[in-house]
């Protein structure tokens, strides 16, 4: 919940704004204004105060407890022109809730954390978003300092997850260890969710009984008890009053499992009367795998089962699944690349990509972050270095122009990806898409997109689809249309169209859109077929349909409204 705050007419207008833009989300409070801030406080994950910043910090000062439990502050001026990130910039939410802010007000968003102004990854959210937790989170605001004075960072993880990057070095420097091992050693530790305690129980079992099991199989393990995400069992233990206890005293998530898919689980220790009783002949170590593996990508028991007069427990490790993100950049105007693809980029510790669009986006990327480029001809290379590297574990960007599933890198990625990584893909604005909003509507009934390139496809195969959609009267966006070589497609093309449609239609062929150099001509079918020679492989070509039109200088093809008729 959002608590809003304001003082005056404008602020409460303002406040009001943003409870209409984020239904359910706000709660906008009454009273004075001190009483609004402690109401706020004490009820919200997140105040946004309509205040001065002086009169904000006077009145949240004697609030503040703990950066890590307060909630994040958002002060907003009198005018609306900025929404300052206050207090618990990253722990609390604040940098990410100020952007939020100034989207819905027409605001700047003020964020001043020094790791956020330098492009660097916040060191007390690390892996938040995956569920990492700080052992001692006490020295993460010197090692913070040491980093954005230039000190390196030295990674010591148990495996790779797919955290963001960091600027690191082989030797010296700070040392961040990412392990569920309770003897891990760093200035900074974290813990992965990448445990998973399974258990099994007689009817009646104390949950004092499972408590101290579970804790001394963890301790004798070595492994830490921040690590664990779950709680696992058989599905007819789902209402266990004892099992129920531990869960809620741990905050532990209970997975439930049916008997006859823990069965199917191989483990070391199967017992027929463990059988005979819930029809499966393990279950703490068959539900702690079983759990694990749903998570992750594979599991291992590191911690075979042990019991007690009336429990068992067993504990399992996941190996996390890697993310691969496959990222549409846009037609190539900053601007029009879109706020995901760019926190996609940032987010992300290996970027691959076509050298030209690297340069692009390299200084989006953060510091740290892993660069595999190539150049053109090497889609399928790049298609597979990304998988390998996400299903290591690691954070991917795949990177591609326009929209990542046209004519780009995500059919390819997702030809050869398996279900052991996570993928997902951000659309980006396409070629077609920039071409025809520079050329005005041609693209407002009916369209088709089509590849002239033979080079995978061989060329009587698109010679009959230009004929089918010629045929069919379809709007045409010819992509690949003609290289230096391959001259004789494009005429052949010009001229399937050419016996379906008049010789003046309306014909726009862009190049380079929305980038330095950008070239729009406007000419006709004939005209065009009398000298293609404006055309290459950097253009776009879009042929209309016999009802396209030239109105005002701009291509429209109409979308047929009756009351436009």
């Amino acid at each position: 919940m959002i608590g809003l705050v304001a003082a005056t007419v404008a602020g409460r207008a303002a406040a009001r704004r943003l409870a209409d833009a984020w239904p359910g989300e706000t709660r906008v409070h009454e009273g004075t204004v001190a009483e609004q801030v402690r109401a706020a406080w004490t009820g919200s994950d997140a105040v946004v105060c309509f205040l001065a910043v002086p009169a904000t910090v006077r009145l949240t000062a004697p609030l503040l407890r703990d950066k890590h439990t307060d909630p994040g502050v958002v002060c907003v001026d009198e005018a609306g022109r900025f929404a300052v990130a206050l207090l618990g910039g990253h722990g609390g939410g604040a940098n990410a809730l100020a952007v939020r802010v100034a989207e819905v007000l027409g605001a700047e968003p003020v964020v001043t954390t020094g790791t956020d102004t330098a492009g660097l990854t916040p060191l007390d959210t690390y892996g938040a978003d995956l569920g990492f937790r700080l052992a001692e989170p006490g020295p993460v605001a010197a090692v913070t300092r040491a980093v954005l004075d230039g000190a390196a960072l030295r990674v010591d993880a148990d495996a790779v997850w797919p955290v963001p990057p960091l600027a690191t070095a082989d030797s010296g420097g700070h040392t961040v260890a990412v392990s569920d091992r309770r003897d891990a050693v760093g200035d900074l530790v974290y813990r992965p969710p990448s445990l998973v305690v399974g258990v099994g129980a007689s009817r009646g079992v104390p949950a004092d009984e499972l408590d101290e099991l579970i804790d001394s199989g963890l301790a004798d393990a070595g492994l830490a008890r921040e690590s664990v995400r779950a709680l696992a069992t058989a599905d007819v233990k789902a209402d266990e009053a004892g099992i129920l206890e531990v869960a809620r005293r741990r905050g532990w998530p209970l997975l439930t499992y049916p008997a006859a898919e823990l069965a199917a689980e191989a483990v070391p220790n199967p017992s027929e009367v463990v059988r005979a009783a819930v029809g499966t002949p393990s279950v703490a170590e068959a539900a702690a795998l079983r759990a694990a593996r749903d998570a992750g990508r594979a599991a291992d028991l590191v911690l075979e089962k042990r019991a007690s007069p009336m429990a068992t427990v067993a504990v399992a490790r996941l190996s996390p699944r890697g993310r691969l993100t496959i990222v549409g950049l846009g037609p190539g105007a900053p601007d029009l690349r879109t706020p995901r693809a760019t926190a996609a980029l940032r987010r992300a510790s290996i970027i691959v990509g076509l050298d030209q669009y690297v340069d692009q986006i390299r200084p989006l990327l953060t510091p740290g972050t892993t660069v595999i480029e190539s150049g053109l001809g090497a889609e399928e290379e790049r298609a597979r270095t990304a998988v390998a590297f996400a299903t290591e574990g690691h954070a991917v960007a795949l990177i591609g122009s326009g929209d990542a599933g046209v004519y780009a890198m995500a059919s390819p990625a997702l030809q050869v990806a398996g279900a052991d990584i996570e993928v997902a893909v951000v659309p980006g604005i396409t070629a077609a898409l920039a071409a025809a909003a520079l050329l005005g509507a041609p693209l407002g009934h009916d369209h088709v997109y089509l590849s002239l390139s033979d080079l995978h496809t061989p060329w009587p195969v698109i010679a009959e689809r230009v004929r089918a959609c010629a045929a069919a009267d379809l709007v045409v966006s010819l992509y690949n249309p003609r290289s230096r070589r391959r001259t004789a497609q494009f005429d052949e093309a010009l001229a399937i169209l050419g016996t379906h449609r008049p010789a003046g239609t309306p014909v726009g062929v862009v190049r380079d859109a929305t980038r330095p150099g950008q070239r729009i001509v406007r000419t006709t079918l004939q005209a065009l077929a009398a000298d293609p020679s404006i055309v290459d492989m950097l253009s776009i070509v879009i042929v209309g349909s016999s009802r396209t039109a030239t109105v005002a200088g701009r291509m429209v093809t109409p979308r047929e409204y009756r009351w436009l008729t």
